[in-house]
């Protein structure tokens, strides 16, 4: 008889080194948030996340992202 509880297959490990981000939060203008969020774009900053601000639910926050530099 077959062993039906067999071990689930394990992922391949990942060869090399393992990404690095930093982190970056934003606060956006409403009439601005295009030019706010380009410019960080250029830099190599990826938006992950627009939220309400803590204190003021009518201003908005960006939670940014980037690989680490070496």
């Amino acid at each position: 008889m077959d062993n039906v509880c067999a071990r689930p297959r394990t992922a391949t490990a990942k060869v090399g080194r393992m990404t690095k981000w930093e982190y970056a939060t934003v606060p956006l203008l409403v009439h601005a948030t295009k030019q706010i969020l380009d410019t960080w774009g250029e830099d190599g900053w990826e938006l992950v996340q627009v939220v309400p601000g803590p204190n003021n639910p009518e201003q908005l926050v960006a939670y940014l992202k980037r690989e680490k530099s070496a």
